[in-house]
């Protein structure tokens, strides 16, 4: 279906390969792997995966086997790692030659009951420890008898072994991310003792990667650095934005004194105010929070405010002192100073600021 609507999302493809070019030399060019689930963190995975695929990454993570079987689709030839792997989609994972991610005696065992139903031999899995996060992971606990089901079969090969730090952002957290990452390197090398495949060991996100020099192992893990996001803003400088998001202006009306806004007569103008219509709205991912007055917009270089609440399809902004007309060029956020704003008066975080842009919002790749 082709895409008219006239309100964009720009992605950077030279801010790109600057961010993954810093981040794989902080990590001592260990290998990388490349988070590109959540449509590259709600961006353009296809383009995306095609421009990192030329940086030679190693690796792509995706979160459930259709966004795998996407890349694939549109030629994407690096492995993939499919990071929840659900036992229902274990038959498309091979037909796409996607690798499961094992987080649990359940799926471990019933990959391999799968794999040799299919006559695998030595098929790429990958195991997740829980180091402290408690999400996905084998318990440690759990670790013999992790060696034990693998030791027992060839239908598949160990390629990577991993952990997920739980606070690698937060300098506070610093004793506790330290011990996650021993408690790990202590499964890794009980794994190694006993196991033949020559697996690689990642537990690094962004943050990890920066801060944990320690947690880089011979693997990290790219995602929200990648889309030019560091984990303080002395980092994110040092990083550039890959995402724009803009629009143009529908109609601009003035408002009366006494006349109210948008739904639920959220404003009354005090005074005569010029107000403009954007067609961007909540569907679109402009929140709610955004509205009456806290969110903005630029046009021309002039901050334009919210006026009333947010709507599914619009917003409507003050440019009672901004010379423009309609049609003129509105940007959301072209900056990621910007999107960290919207953040914090959203209560989230950049992440969500980025994947909540809707789908029918246009993608335009600038090279």
């Amino acid at each position: 279906m082709n895409n008219h609507h006239v309100t964009e999302l720009e992605i950077n493809l030279t801010a790109l390969q600057h961010n993954f070019t810093y981040l794989k030399n902080k990590a001592n060019n260990a290998k990388t792997l490349a988070v590109v689930k959540a449509f590259a963190y709600g961006l353009e995975p296809i383009r995306i995966a095609t421009e990192l695929e030329k940086l030679k990454v190693d690796y792509f993570g995706v979160a459930y086997a259709d966004e795998g079987i996407e890349l694939r689709k549109n030629g994407i030839k690096t492995p993939i790692l499919v990071l929840h792997a659900q036992i229902q989609n274990y038959k498309l994972l091979i037909q796409h030659q996607l690798e499961p991610n094992l987080y649990s005696l359940a799926t471990l065992k019933a990959f391999i009951g799968f794999a040799k139903q299919h006559q695998l031999k030595e098929y790429p899995i990958h195991l997740k420890f829980n180091s402290g996060l408690n999400r996905l992971g084998f318990n440690v606990e759990e670790t013999q008898e992790v060696i034990q089901l693998i030791s027992e079969t060839n239908s598949i090969k160990i390629v990577s072994v991993m952990s997920h730090l739980a606070a690698s952002e937060d300098i506070d957290e610093k004793e506790f991310t330290e011990q996650q990452i021993v408690i790990f390197n202590t499964i890794v090398i009980q794994l190694r003792s006993k196991l033949n495949d020559p697996f690689v060991v990642h537990m690094s996100n962004t943050s990890g990667t920066i801060n944990y020099p320690k947690a880089h192992f011979n693997m990290v893990r790219l995602g929200i650095g990648l889309y030019g996001f560091g984990n303080n803003a002395k980092e994110t400088k040092q990083l550039k934005n890959v995402a724009s998001l803009q629009s143009t202006i529908s109609q601009i009306r003035t408002i009366k004194k006494g006349e109210s806004v948008s739904y639920n007569r959220a404003f009354t103008a005090k005074k005569e105010e010029k107000i403009a219509i954007i067609p961007i709205g909540h569907a679109d991912g402009f929140s709610r929070p955004l509205g009456c007055g806290k969110g903005h917009v630029t046009i021309h270089g002039k901050k334009a405010y919210t006026v009333g609440n947010v709507c599914m399809d619009m917003i409507l902004v003050n440019i009672t002192d901004i010379d423009c007309k309609e049609g003129d060029q509105v940007i959301v956020f072209n900056h990621q100073e910007t999107v960290e704003e919207f953040a914090t008066i959203c209560n989230t975080i950049s992440y969500e600021i980025l994947t909540a842009i809707s789908q029918r919002v246009k993608r335009i790749v600038k090279c």
